[in-house]
């Protein structure tokens, strides 16, 4: 049973009467708990809702064409509480923030729900058989899965839970039922890096097509792991030998199905020192959220929109800028950047690269950039008329960083405007070119 919030204007809902604070039992007789039995039922042209109103009991039924939405909001996105994580995995981001941030950031989410809604990547291990079962009927696919190792043991020991090997099991039930599956290794130096890693890919792919592809990415490790399992961070020519590994596997597995399957993030790339592949290795970027040819992707998407930058925007714009990043991608940025001035001369732009003192040095995403790090780096820097920054080091909202400082808490330290870039080739372009100075 889930309460309806509001009713959309015009909505098919609306015109049959149904209400905010209407609390709907069921739909075509089938039970509703939560947006995914919501969404999987009122896809039928014909829909009988049995709603709850006070003490009475109503049905009502709609008609509309096949796969429309109905027009009814509710408390929450999912209509339920979100599923927790019930394991402590050893490299657990999460279980290395420091004390004191806002309390939202200490939530673990393991959602399968969230995973075919969102992208989320969850471990299976508080799923049962009736949530598979339910996976399988919906045909939620594809499910993205943080899979780490497929020895079983050692799957125990990373994530801290002696139901995590055992669990494995359900890769195998929903390949065969032909559910596309998207994985992640999140790899840990000493535990399951090398003939581990080797295994845990052969033993993916051997699953079939289903199991569309493996992303590698290093554990990110913070400051603040005091009393937590002892992890360092891969070196140049150890993230080098990573990637030599994954490339091998990769070229054997295009040769037998035509598509490399298991990718390095960027980020291996950028602690190897290695230049990032060009658009061909990465194929259909099936791990682009994953951080797998993110930087690739944006470059080239930047290079083929700036062919029309006289089309679409005034070429003869004056503005001078900078602009802030994480250590990661700053060389990415300071390339688009100067070739964007170069083609427009009355822009003037120069960039910053942001050193993680919030979280520790080791951490190099723009994404985990913290406000007080932007204040104190800042601060008595020439900052030009306008800072951007990635839209990405700032929550959903847009509005906070990880560090619980407002956007306008910087504006107002700095002293200048500070606007958000979407993390796109195009968006870097428009957010720039579209910008005006305010009187």
């Amino acid at each position: 049973m889930v309460t309806v919030k509001a009713v959309k204007d015009g909505s098919p809902a609306q015109k049959k009467g149904v209400l905010p604070g209407d609390i709907i039992i069921s739909i075509n007789g089938n039970n509703i708990t939560d947006i995914l039995d919501y969404r999987f039922y009122i896809t039928e042209r014909k829909v009988r809702l049995l709603i709850h109103r006070g003490p009475e009991l109503i049905s009502i039924s709609i008609t509309k064409d096949e796969y429309d939405d109905i027009g009814l909001d509710f408390e929450s996105f999912l209509m339920d509480k979100k599923q927790s994580c019930s394991n402590k995995c050893i490299f657990c981001f999460i279980d290395q923030l420091p004390k004191g941030m806002r309390e939202s950031l200490y939530f673990k989410d393991d959602d399968s729900r969230l995973s075919f809604l969102m992208g989320n990547y969850i471990t299976l291990t508080n799923m049962k058989d009736e949530d598979i079962d339910r996976i399988i009927k919906m045909r939620m696919s594809p499910i993205n899965i943080s899979v780490h190792t497929t020895n079983p043991d050692l799957r125990c020991k990373m994530l801290n839970n002696r139901f995590a090997g055992e669990k494995l099991r359900y890769l195998k039930i929903l390949a065969n039922a032909g559910i596309f599956i998207n994985c992640q290794i999140v790899l840990c130096k000493g535990v399951n890096d090398k003939d581990e890693l080797i295994k845990t890919i052969l033993d993916l792919e051997a699953l079939g097509t289903y199991v569309q592809s493996v992303a590698v990415v290093p554990a990110g490790l913070t400051k603040y792991r005091e009393g937590l399992y002892n992890l360092s961070q891969f070196s140049p020519s150890e993230s080098r030998e990573v990637i030599d590994t994954v490339n091998r596997l990769g070229e054997k597995f295009k040769e037998k199905r035509g598509e490399r399957f298991c990718y390095c993030s960027d980020e291996f790339f950028l602690l190897a020192q290695r230049a990032l592949p060009d658009a061909d290795y990465y194929e259909d970027y099936p791990q682009l959220d994953n951080g797998v040819g993110l930087i690739t992707s944006m470059r080239d998407e930047f290079y083929e929109e700036i062919k029309y930058i006289e089309e679409d925007f005034d070429k003869d714009k004056r503005l001078s800028f900078s602009i802030a990043t994480g250590e990661a991608a700053y060389s990415f940025i300071c390339e688009i950047t100067s070739e964007l001035c170069r083609l427009c001369p009355g822009l003037s732009g120069r960039v910053y690269k942001i050193r993680n003192d919030f979280f520790g040095e080791s951490v190099t995403v723009a994404g985990l950039v913290c406000g007080c790090d932007l204040i104190g780096q800042l601060s008595d820097k020439e900052l030009n008329e306008v800072l951007f920054i990635p839209s990405v080091m700032l929550r959903s909202e847009g509005d906070l960083f990880l560090d619980g400082v407002s956007l306008n808490d910087v504006r107002e330290k700095l002293k200048l405007p500070i606007v958000p870039l979407e993390p796109s080739g195009r968006g870097f372009i428009e957010g720039i070119m579209n910008y005006e100075k305010k009187n």
